[in-house]
């Protein structure tokens, strides 16, 4: 495994702070699916189908990871990062700014 995808996974465990169970939870939710962006015709957000992926890649042994997982936690690791830079003022607990992040397998609040 190359050093870049090491860090790689080291800065999505740190990222990602839900559980399979949480994040399994969550994305049943109505506020999960009521946040985000969508392509056109799709029913499901960009960040929805992110957290589908994240429990795929947690229920995973490192050695099992594709290139695609590692693209992905690429992803998560740089969406969260942004998105964690733009909190807003105030109570954040029930705000799409969290939900959008939760989505992602990052709760702001834990």
């Amino acid at each position: 495994m190359s050093k870049d995808t090491e860090t790689v996974i080291k800065e999505f465990d740190e990222a990602v702070n839900m559980t399979v169970k949480q994040l399994e939870s969550w994305l049943k939710t109505e506020e999960s699916k009521s946040v985000g962006q969508k392509d056109d015709g799709d029913d499901e957000s960009k960040g929805h189908k992110s957290g589908k992926h994240i429990i795929d890649i947690l229920e995973k042994k490192k050695d099992d990871y594709t290139d695609d997982d590692i693209s992905h936690m690429r992803k998560v690791v740089s969406y969260v990062h942004r998105h964690c830079a733009q909190k807003p003022d105030g109570d954040i607990e029930d705000t799409p700014w969290r939900y959008s992040l939760m989505n992602w397998g990052h709760d702001p609040i834990k």
